[in-house]
């Protein structure tokens, strides 16, 4: 037996073929090769330096040794390495992969190729084996079949996308569970079926299932939204990728799909356009149904200051005042629903007496409840009740829900209010002696819209806004309302309000300061129309201040320009130039311009935004209620307090 690097000199046609120098260079030059020699029984016959190299003998350590030397035992007790000898003498050939052994014990992953070697006679000779060690091809490839997998996995597993391929023709080649969830289908159902299903029947008329591939194919990418189609037949709305797949040589493999399901989201986004549409529809709804009442209620008010010796006509001019504040209660609750639903309201809070609400508020119902015969019950602590909020919100809240009552209690039933301080908290009772509301339909009676029993003999009409008004206000006061009945008729409805109390105000030691010296004042109204600026001039005339009139934006800067005005009641929404533009370029013409009110049909928060932006000194929405000009008039000259807001005489 040879040693070293030789290859061994070996009996008969062995030995011939080992002598061909050519053949010796050749199979010594390879290295990444183990290439060697077996005889018919599998014994090693040669090696060469590719074989030292990646199995770790040297020649005189192997040569002699059967071939079953490099396998692991599980294999060698499975027979594998006679296995190998039998189908390479039976067939001429056996090619295989497996894990092999190193001198040293350590396993490599092998590519083998076992030829047969014959006699010139055709007898065997022996085997000639190549190996080859592809370790760190293995490696790589199970790696990459991991990430696959992996991949393969997460894709398979995302339910929020439906994730496929389709071939080059655009036929389902593959299908996730998110596919199976947006759309319907199972994978044997669908894989193999033109994508085209998924479009409605016009769209498919089109041709614009086609027309996608060819964008994605031409631009490398293709994103859509439109409606698709499920397997029951049910419409979504989708958001869709198409992406052109190529390999690494540019050939077209086919194309990768994502679509996801935007319908709810689409709802939303369509909700949204709605609501802000209805948002803009009742400010300007607001806006022309409050310029019309604007006249009326101050027609009303001048009425009230003059001795009437009609009856009938002092009913009428009651019936008429009631009414316009009916109106103008039904427009405010709308606008209050619409801001509150949109986020847009804005509390003004304070330390408050909650009593001075309930007060109000009663008040307020007591007429109407005079009217019907209806007897009212107070119940207030002596102590003030104190809270955090809104005065004017906590009266619109506690004045729904006595209105609520005087609706519908019948003639001569009781409507009562008691009030008490409950620990932390402040607890509000509104009840009556009507019918009661069905326990069955207690959960809605907050619900936007909703009213009484619609053939009911107590509903009065309405839009069903003033209880939801209430939740709300009360919700963003931090406290809660809750609505109980037993539906028994005479038994009524009752109504807790429970809100969380703070401590009350620190008195302040500062002596009151006198009011201001009443003058002579001298204002200008400014409205196009003329019922609203001729009526409310009449009852600023009423009051005892000097007044003049314009109807239009331009006439009032040329008015203002010749005549100083102590204070200019001005409308917002001018036919020629606007109030706003109106006091702008008086700012700009006149060094000292007087002081600016709005009084408009404009009430939203982004009106009263714009409003103190350009100056003005308050922002009154027609229709003025009683005292409010006048309240706002007295709090400008009582805050001026100084010669210069004082008329010409």
């Amino acid at each position: 037996m040879s040693t070293g690097g030789e290859i061994p000199r070996l009996h008969g046609d062995w030995q011939d073929d080992l002598e061909d120098a050519a053949y010796r260079e050749l199979v010594e030059s390879v290295r990444d090769y183990a290439i060697f020699l077996l005889d018919h029984e599998g014994y090693i016959r040669s090696w060469s330096r590719g074989a030292e190299r990646i199995k770790g003998y040297k020649p005189h350590e192997i040569i002699g040794k059967h071939f079953s030397v490099f396998y692991p035992r599980e294999r060698i007790d499975q027979g594998w390495p006679e296995h190998e000898l039998e189908v390479a003498q039976s067939t001429g050939r056996f090619e295989d992969e497996g894990w092999r052994l190193r001198k040293d014990g350590t396993r490599f992953w092998a590519n083998i190729v076992l030829t047969r070697v014959d006699h010139p006679d055709g007898t065997i000779r022996g085997f000639a084996k190549i190996t080859r060690d592809l370790t760190e091809r293995r490696a790589h490839e199970q790696n990459l079949a991991r990430s696959e997998e992996r991949f393969r996995l997460m894709v398979d597993n995302v339910r929020d996308y439906a994730i496929f391929m389709l071939d080059t023709q655009g036929h389902v080649a593959s299908w996730n569970k998110g596919a199976q969830q947006i759309k319907g289908y199972v994978h044997d159902e669908i894989v193999g079926q033109h994508f085209s299903r998924f479009y409605p029947a016009d769209v498919i008329a089109s041709g614009w299932p086609d027309r996608e591939l060819q964008i994605a194919l031409a631009e490398g990418r293709m994103e859509d939204e439109g409606w698709r189609v499920r397997k029951d037949g049910t419409r979504f709305w989708a958001s869709v990728v198409i992406t052109a797949l190529f390999d690494e040589e540019g050939h077209h493999l086919g194309f990768a799909k994502v679509v996801r399901d935007l319908t709810d989201r689409r709802r939303i986004r369509t909700l949204e356009d709605e609501g802000q549409r209805l948002t803009t529809f009742l400010a300007m709804l607001a806006h022309e149904l409050r310029n019309p009442l604007a006249p009326i209620a101050n027609s009303v008010a001048i009425m009230q200051g003059q001795p009437i010796e009609s009856e009938s006509l002092r009913f009428c001019r009651d019936v008429i005042g009631r009414q316009a504040a009916q109106l103008t209660r039904l427009v405010d609750d709308l606008l209050d629903v619409s801001r509150i639903t949109s986020g847009k309201i804005k509390l003004e809070r304070a330390v408050i007496d909650l009593r001075i609400a309930m007060t109000q508020a009663m008040e307020t119902i007591t007429p109407e409840a005079q009217r019907s015969g209806q007897l009212l019950r107070i119940d207030l602590p002596d102590d003030p009740v104190w809270v955090r909020g809104d005065l004017a919100r906590m009266l619109q809240v506690f004045g729904n829900l006595l209105s609520n009552a005087v609706k519908f209690t019948p003639v001569g039933g009781t409507i009562s209010a008691a009030m008490v301080a409950n620990g932390d908290h402040a607890q509000v009772r509104v009840s009556d002696t009507g019918p009661g509301i069905p326990p069955e339909r207690l959960a809605d009676v907050f619900g936007l819209f909703v009213q009484g029993e619609p053939h009911s003999p107590q509903t009065q009409g309405g839009l069903g806004l003033g209880l939801s008004l209430v939740q709300q206000l009360v919700t963003l006061h931090e406290g809660e309302v809750s609505a109980f009945s037993t539906g028994e008729a005479g038994k009524g409805a009752e109504f807790l309000v429970v809100l969380p109390m703070v401590a009350g105000p620190v008195e302040s030691t500062d002596s009151p300061r006198p009011a201001p010296r009443a003058r002579a004042r001298h204002l200008l109204v400014v409205d196009d129309n003329r019922d609203a600026a001729d009526t409310l001039q009449q009852r600023l005339q009423a009051c005892g201040y000097r007044t003049a009139t314009a109807y239009d934006g331009r006439s009032a800067i040329t008015a203002i320009g010749q005549t100083r005005f102590d204070a200019v009641l001005l409308d917002l929404g001018l036919p020629d130039v606007s109030g706003l533009e109106v006091a702008r370029q008086l700012g700009q013409i006149l060094a000292d311009p007087p002081p600016f009110i709005a009084v408009t049909g404009y009430g939203q928060e982004s009106d009263l935004a714009a409003t103190k932006a350009a100056g003005f000194r308050a922002h009154l929405t027609k229709p003025l209620r009683p005292d409010e000009i006048e309240r706002a008039l007295s709090q400008l000259f009582g805050e001026a307090g100084s010669e210069a807001l004082v008329g010409n005489a």
